[in-house]
């Protein structure tokens, strides 16, 4: 996991914790991952960035130049994000006042806001196969290639890895939750479980609360949607009744200084889709979901100095993108072997696979594909890394992109929005308000998109836009306006 160093302004997970009063143990992970590609590419991503440079430059002699002046480029960027208090960027008070104590900060994040990766790379670099390794650096994190992936989020990730390194909270990443919600109820908080919530109450264009399947209904100054824009405001491809089908969402609600985790199922808004969430879903689309293969496995199967974290893609670049092409592998217990029993290992094993190809099966046809696909994954792990690996298992659990739409509460069971084509960098993301008065958004459908730093940094800057809203940070009405109203135009030349 990211977020969880004790420096820095984007340790997001540990300033999280912090708040409720709650901290972690964590283990400090040697590497991030170790890459297995094409043409028998290997590379090891080194906790220490020195090592992981010397690495690279080791395959790529040629090309040393361009992989210092590129990553050299992203440490630029995560070093100004870093610097700055990190808050709401519709909020123009603390905009002005972080510009006035860190103009150079400022204005190259702003240089680099509408940029991508790839098109960064390509400056500097001109070796293909080399651009295809930072295809997948970038695909690891954000399942598009370098040139959709915005220049800001992949130096968040490519620079925090050595930066903060990654840390692997004991016992599970499941004690994360935990953690937030006994410290949220100490705090004076009420969590509400399996409360499922139909809609969002709307009285004179403003939301006021929502209402539950029981028809309980919970009033409150402010709403706020930990759902994706699509469960929240609908698909622009169907009619304002919503989607038929049914779906358990996580949503808060903010209530006399309460927050409640409630259940939602189907479309939130039951309204027609605003023109802010039809030109979101113009410029993005619903990311793929994934295979999710969970195994027990005899440890002997598993050579000595194994990583924990691996990707492969073994014969085609061409496959990177495509369902079922590249394989992620996780195997926590590398680091906390008291996940599993003595003597054995936990493989978390998943690859991208879209819903489509899923549906309109029966259930012994599903149960039996999903049989046969995880089977193929396995074979290639074994023939890759682990020879003997299908015979050292002990305990399989096979999910599909339908079990990501059913439990974590995912349209279609997606892992994110991705661009529709070649984005501007970040200038079309929505940020959290939304265009219903009382009603925001959160998440990765919010700006700055898909991963932990980033979502945790939208949780972060919605917390002080509805502060600043409720009066309980200051706020200028009137610049306000004049900067949620630039925001909007810039939205549209995305």
């Amino acid at each position: 996991m990211f977020g969880f160093s004790d420096k820095g302004n984007l340790n997001l997970i540990t300033q999280a914790l912090e708040a409720v009063g709650r901290k972690m143990r964590v283990l400090p992970d040697p590497s991030t991952v170790h890459f297995h590609l094409p043409g028998d590419l290997s590379v090891l991503v080194h906790r220490k960035y020195e090592d992981f440079i010397n690495e690279l430059v080791s395959k790529f002699p040629h090309e040393k130049e361009g992989i210092l002046k590129f990553y050299d480029t992203c440490w630029t960027i995560f070093n100004s994000l870093n610097s700055l208090e990190l808050k709401s960027l519709e909020e123009p008070l603390y905009l002005f006042r972080q510009f006035f104590q860190k103009p150079r900060e400022c204005l190259t994040l702003a240089y680099y806001l509408p940029q991508n990766a790839g098109d960064i790379a390509r400056k500097f670099i001109k070796d293909q196969e080399l651009l295809s390794f930072i295809d997948a650096e970038c695909f690891i994190v954000s399942t598009v290639n370098a040139l959709q992936t915005p220049m800001i989020n992949a130096s968040m990730v490519l620079c925090d890895r050595h930066f903060g390194g990654i840390n692997y909270p004991v016992g599970g990443v499941g004690g994360i939750a935990i953690s937030l919600a006994d410290g949220l109820v100490e705090k004076g908080s009420e969590i509400r479980y399996k409360a499922n919530v139909t809609n969002v109450i709307l009285e004179n264009g403003k939301a006021v609360g929502v209402r539950l399947s029981n028809g309980k209904e919970f009033f409150a100054k402010t709403v706020i949607s930990n759902a994706t824009r699509w469960d929240t405001f609908g698909n622009s491809n169907v009619s304002s009744i919503g989607t038929l089908k049914k779906l358990v969402l996580s949503f808060s609600l903010i209530c006399s200084f309460k927050l409640f985790f409630l259940e939602c199922t189907g479309k939130l808004v039951k309204e027609e889709l605003p023109e802010e969430e039809k030109n979101f879903q113009k410029n993005y689309v619903k990311a793929p979901s994934f295979l999710s293969i969970h195994m027990g496995v005899k440890a002997s199967v598993l050579p000595a100095g194994t990583d924990c974290h691996h990707f492969i893609l073994e014969d085609n670049w061409n496959n990177l993108e495509k369902p079922y092409g590249s394989i992620f592998l996780s195997i926590p217990t590398v680091l906390d072997p008291s996940l599993a029993p003595e003597g054995h290992h936990i493989l978390h094993i998943f690859t991208t696979a879209g819903i489509e190809d899923w549906e309109g099966l029966s259930r012994k046809e599903y149960e039996e594909k999903k049989e046969v696909v995880a089977n193929e994954i396995i074979r290639r792990l074994e023939k890759k890394l682990f020879p003997g690996l299908q015979d050292s298992i002990v305990l399989k659990e096979v999910g599909s992109p339908k079990t990501h739409r059913r439990f974590l509460a995912r349209n279609d069971g997606t892992y994110g929005p991705m661009p529709r084509g070649k984005p501007k960098g970040l200038l079309a993301m929505p940020f959290n308000t939304t265009s219903i008065d009382g009603l925001y958004c959160v998440g990765d459908s919010c700006f700055p998109g898909q991963g932990v730093i980033a979502v945790a940094f939208s949780g972060i800057m919605c917390a002080h836009r509805v502060a600043a809203d409720i009066g309980l940070e200051q706020k200028s009405p009137v610049l306000d306006a004049g900067l949620l109203g630039l925001l909007r135009w810039l939205r549209t030349l995305a």
